[in-house]
């Protein structure tokens, strides 16, 4: 396995790729470009002998996966929000200023009050995914990670300082939600573009694996300073933000740009110059020249099509429309799962089940997320994106069968009104959204980045990447904000709307996802321009490791009765 960058490699020499540029400066419209582009991605491989990375010891990938790390700790800014947040709202001092008040004079914070400060935040990550991704184009991946983590900054500046005034708060976590929202594009997006094909999964995954990490160490925050009576309760959690966005800025120094973005921007020595620190090998080593020569001939071969618009997302090839669906589908999908119901109000459900004290439950939560993360890193690359997610998807729906049944029949024996819990289904319940946690965490959670990081081609990457992860924003606004009314409205019948999303969520999936496992980005689009069966491309092989067995027809139709397609192999 060597350490080679995931991008697009077409496989010809510089000269070729010369002769093909000239000749297509004579096509006159975009689709001709867009045909003659996917031809040459599909129609011509090279069976060179390839060169391996001359460092085969395991101490050659320590780097990389501490650059990926690093990068990562964006993840680790957005849980610590996520984790800390939960527990505000919950806080007497918090709800004392940000709050409003009976007529006897008790504060608390109103149901409209409440979803807005959780959830405003996302608006605030749409915005910012869509608006600042250009900032990573234009100027490096680095430098837009550093941009957004500077507004970020911004944001808690406000948020700390607000005394009494709510609405400054409100403010102060839209501008933080910008550069979250910038850091869950970049993130990803450099993270795929730097590390290995066979190791990008895991390496994504981290993202994922520093959201909860950041959650469980809120949580435990939280939990240290609620006997507080002052603003020491939010103020110290608050605070603590900006060591961990110095932190990132200061990890950001040792991270290598994408070489991909060097060589697009015309930087060739200093793409060779990334290619080396990240590879451990000298600058003009073979190696390091092979891997920048496929680096300059698929950024030349993109050229060939022209500028990317946003109009590529639906009218590009191949299948550009479809490979958008998913990433949105995907992403809002994830945030369908209902895990937001838990993590924002954690503290406020269990408090219902009667628990005494629910910022050990959300602590709880918080060690059963990490754990079942780090599991992930192992099952997105040994089971499959497509099996990972499938699986997922039932698991929760078991999980919200009993969460919900149990809550709507026996929490109450004696009736809502009475305010008498079973402590019985009480636990019941909490052991089952433990289960829920291992379920989302070891599949949707991580997963639905690692799909968005690999479906795109490199050239619409940033605005597809964009696109996808506002859906994300836009849907955990959404059950941010609602959920105080639906749950005061129907309580937990609300486990079975979430249950809902994920039977159309397996569905979606067994139809409409395909496997990527272990594939460049340059064989995904060789996927898709081959029209594979999304059950059946686990089968698929690349034209460059085909024999004469393969028979692409096989995974391209299927006459199969409908109950054999859902429960045969995928």
């Amino acid at each position: 396995m060597e350490s080679t960058p995931d991008i697009i490699t077409p496989s010809k020499s510089l000269e070729t790729i010369s002769t093909e540029t000239e000749n297509s400066n004579n096509l006159h419209t975009s689709n001709s470009k867009e045909e003659s582009y996917e031809e040459e991605y599909t129609n011509e491989v090279s069976h060179t002998e390839e060169i391996l990375n001359p460092n085969t010891g395991s101490g050659v990938y320590v780097f990389v996966c501490v650059c990926c790390v690093m990068v990562a700790f964006g993840g680790f800014i957005f849980g610590w929000d996520t984790g800390t947040i939960s527990g505000f709202v919950a806080q007497t001092d918090f709800v004392r200023r940000f709050g409003s008040k009976h007529a006897d004079g008790t504060p608390y914070l109103s149901k409209v009050r409440m979803g807005l400060i959780v959830s405003i935040f996302n608006i605030g990550c749409a915005i910012g995914g869509i608006v600042l991704s250009k900032v990573g184009d234009v100027y490096g991946r680095k430098m837009g990670l550093t941009t957004v983590v500077l507004i970020y900054i911004v944001g808690i500046v406000i948020q700390i300082a607000s005394i009494d005034k709510w609405y400054q708060y409100f403010i102060g976590r839209i501008i933080s939600g910008l550069g979250v929202g910038g850091i869950a594009v970049f993130s990803p997006m450099l993270i795929s573009e730097v590390s290995p094909k066979a190791m990008r999964g895991a390496m994504v995954s981290c993202y994922q694996l520093m959201i909860t990490l950041g959650i469980f160490l809120g949580y435990c925050t939280n939990y240290g300073t609620k006997n507080y009576d002052d603003s020491t309760q939010w103020r110290v959690p608050l605070g603590l933000c900006f060591a961990w966005a110095l932190f990132m800025l200061g990890g950001m120094t040792l991270v290598p740009e994408s070489p991909r973005y060097l060589v697009e921007v015309g930087k060739t020595e200093e793409a060779r110059a990334s290619l080396a620190k990240v590879n451990k090998c000298a600058g003009d080593h073979p190696f390091i020249q092979q891997e920048l020569d496929l680096i300059v001939s698929s950024v030349e071969l993109e050229k060939t099509a022209g500028v990317a618009s946003w109009s590529e997302l639906i009218k590009g090839k191949p299948q550009m429309f479809q490979r958008t669906m998913i990433g949105i589908l995907v992403q809002s999908l994830q945030q369908l799962t209902g895990d937001n119901y838990f993590f924002y109000y954690g503290t406020t459900v269990f408090t219902a089940v009667g628990m005494n004290d629910s910022f050990e439950t959300s602590i709880v939560f918080g060690v059963v997320n990490l754990f079942s993360t780090f599991c992930s890193l192992f099952t997105v690359d040994r089971f499959g994106r497509r099996n990972c997610l499938l699986w997922g998807a039932v698991g929760m729906v078991c999980c919200y069968v009993v969460f919900a049944s149990v809550g709507v029949t026996r929490l109450w024996p004696e009736g809502k009104d009475a305010g008498v819990t079973s402590k019985g289904a009480g636990n019941c319940m909490i052991v089952f959204s433990c289960f829920y946690i291992f379920c989302f965490a070891t599949s949707w959670a991580p997963i639905a980045y690692v799909i968005v990081s690999e479906t795109f081609p490199l050239r619409v990457k940033s605005k597809a990447m964009s696109i996808s992860t506002a859906a994300n924003w836009i849907w955990g606004f959404l059950i941010g904000f609602f959920t105080p009314f639906i749950t005061g409205a129907i309580n937990f019948y609300y486990g079975y709307v979430f249950m809902g999303c994920m039977v159309f969520a397996w569905f979606y999936v067994f139809f409409c996802v395909p496997e990527t496992k272990g594939l460049t980005l340059e064989e995904v689009d060789e996927m898709y321009t081959e029209g594979v069966l999304p059950w059946k491309s686990s089968n698929w092989v690349p034209i460059s490791r085909r024999d004469d067995s393969h028979n692409i027809s096989d995974i391209k139709d299927d006459g199969k009765p409908l109950y054999k397609k859902m429960f045969g192999k995928n």
